[in-house]
């Protein structure tokens, strides 16, 4: 089984986003030490989670600082950025990792209206812009000259360079309905879901294969791409079942109440998410008694090392071999992060290889 890293935790404060980065780093380096085979950085502005914001130069320093983890961008926001531009930034930081990236790509957060008005733009073409980009970054890493004539871009691009070091780094999809795990399938995308019950797992994963199958896809490559398929967990493991509970419970609720808080303060009054992305852990209307346990039940391991190895079983029984793996949630100190990193490093993964 492969354990990849996620970061997505809170800077409470601006006085303290330059150790919380440093912090960060650290934590990053701490994971390749532990045998995690990925790290995947999250882009999100303006509000302390993902302090480093831009996720492209925050690789461009775990690069520097790392040498046998792939570095996974889960996601990055695509309308935020200009396409041309991307390709050649992560083929720049394909070379400097020694190809080593692993790239998803999104069309940007269906929560935080805020970060598009950031930016000077709406999100009701965010998935017109996502697929524009797409077509544009895979002809760019082609290495060969091109146009292109869009809806939101027109360019005439000579060969860019460097090429990436990897022939066509893998652009990976976040996926959560049944039709999207399909789709993926038939085009032979890597995926990565997040808070998806076990109960769900096998169906969703039989969906995909089909869909690989259905694409035409080798043995080998389905092999491949089923391997890869990540699935995206809060990780918390102590010394005990109810001390796990306890103190992920709480970090959970400073987590909850920070993000809905920036969402009422910071998003314009003409947006509302749509129904169907809604949750018991995204939906304000939801109160804190239902929300959280909603989320322990559905997005996350914690407990004893024994208890997280025997959850993490069940998702290996379920078909899962890739597993993401959260350990900062709010503004969670640096100390709490490393120790329950380590405990999954020392105590739960070796059960798994």
């Amino acid at each position: 089984m492969q354990f990849g890293w996620l970061t997505l935790s809170l800077s409470p404060s601006p006085e303290e986003d330059a150790a919380r980065i440093d912090q960060q780093i650290e934590q990053v380096c701490a994971a390749e030490a532990l045998g995690f085979s990925d790290v995947w950085l999250t882009e999100h502005y303006f509000t302390g989670e993902s302090v480093y914001n831009d996720s492209l130069m925050f690789a461009a320093a775990l690069a520097m600082k790392t040498s046998r983890i792939r570095l996974g961008f889960a996601v990055v926001q695509t309308p935020f950025h200009h396409p041309v531009r991307l390709a050649t930034q992560l083929a720049l930081l394909d070379n400097l990792s020694k190809g080593r990236i692993d790239v998803g790509l999104g069309k940007g957060t269906v929560y935080n209206e805020y970060e598009f008005v950031g930016h000077g733009l709406r999100s009701s073409d965010s998935r017109e812009r996502m697929e524009e980009a797409v077509a544009i970054i895979e002809r760019a890493w082609t290495g060969e000259a091109f146009d292109h004539d869009g809806r939101f871009h027109k360019v005439k691009v000579p060969a860019i360079r460097p090429k990436p070091v990897q022939p066509k780094p893998p652009l990976w999809r976040s996926v959560i309905s049944p039709g999207s795990f399909t789709e993926c399938g038939q085009l032979g995308i890597p995926i990565l879901t997040a808070r998806l019950p076990v109960a769900r797992i096998k169906e969703r994963w039989a969906l995909y294969e089909a869909g690989l199958k259905e694409g035409g896809h080798d043995e080998a490559t389905r092999t491949r791409l089923l391997a890869q398929s990540a699935l995206w967990r809060n990780v918390y493991v102590a010394d005990s079942d109810a001390q796990a509970e306890d103190e992920l419970a709480a970090l959970l609720v400073e987590t909850r109440e920070h993000m809905m808080h920036v969402r009422d303060a910071y998003n314009p009054p003409d947006f509302a998410p749509g129904p169907e992305t809604l949750n018991p852990w995204t939906d304000p209307a939801v109160k804190d008694d239902v929300a959280i346990p909603y989320v322990l039940e559905t997005g996350s391991l914690y407990g004893s090392p024994k208890r997280v190895r025997e959850q993490v079983a069940e998702l290996a029984d379920a078909g899962v071999r890739h597993l993401l793996c959260q350990t900062g949630f709010g503004a969670m100190n640096h100390e709490q992060n490393i120790a329950s990193m380590r405990r999954f490093g020392e105590h739960v993964m070796p059960a798994f290889r």
